[in-house]
């Protein structure tokens, strides 16, 4: 049985260099997501949303490869985050942070598919995130990524140097949510070598 890796099915999305800044185009893809607000550290809503997502994503892997003999690795966790100053994601201050936690999904899940599992879960596990849980399509078009390598509170220079060195100087300007993909597991990486996708979707001024 083939099994589909969205790493591999859209390297082009998922293997960005390291130093400098790409521009891609990010097909419609589909997402299980929850929404939230809060420091993603303390929040326990957060907390709640990732072990949500986590769930329900190894639910419908099963039940896929059970019932339609169609296999998939689970994708990494990716979170959509705005503020309503850009900047607070400069200088970190994630009290202010809005976000919106997500597990890509091939696209033969369906509404029916994500119902059941967030129904097999509920019957495992109580957890508020699950009501909100959601499958979601998004189209980020024109896009600009780089890879990240370290502690998640070392990205603002990147970020300083995506805001206000690399848009400028291409005659680009914010289109959509910041987009992280978050290809290590922090609880089994060190810091330093955390692998983290900083994407942002971008419009010509």
């Amino acid at each position: 049985m083939d099994k589909y890796d969205v790493k591999k099915a859209r390297r082009e999305l998922y293997a960005p260099p390291s130093k400098d800044f790409t521009v891609v185009d990010v097909p419609e893809l589909r997402y299980i997501a929850v929404g939230g607000r809060g420091d993603p550290n303390t929040s326990a809503a957060y907390a709640h949303a990732v072990e949500a997502l986590y769930g329900v994503a190894y639910a419908l892997k099963f039940s896929s490869k059970n019932a339609l003999g169609r296999d998939f690795v689970v994708g990494p966790l990716e979170g959509l985050w705005r503020a309503d100053d850009p900047a607070a994601f400069l200088t970190r201050r994630k009290d202010s942070w809005e976000w919106t936690m997500m597990i890509g999904q091939p696209d033969w899940i369906t509404e029916a598919m994500v119902r059941s599992a967030l129904e097999s879960v509920a019957k495992k596990k109580q957890n508020d995130a699950l009501g909100d849980l959601r499958l979601l399509t998004l189209t980020e078009g024109t896009c600009v990524q780089i890879l990240h390598i370290g502690s998640y509170d070392d990205e603002a220079p990147t970020l300083d140097r995506l805001h206000n060195r690399y848009l400028p100087d291409n005659g680009l300007t914010f289109n959509g949510d910041h987009h992280e993909i978050y290809l290590s597991d922090p609880r089994r990486t060190a810091p330093a070598k955390l692998r983290t996708i900083l994407r942002q979707p971008v419009t010509s001024v």
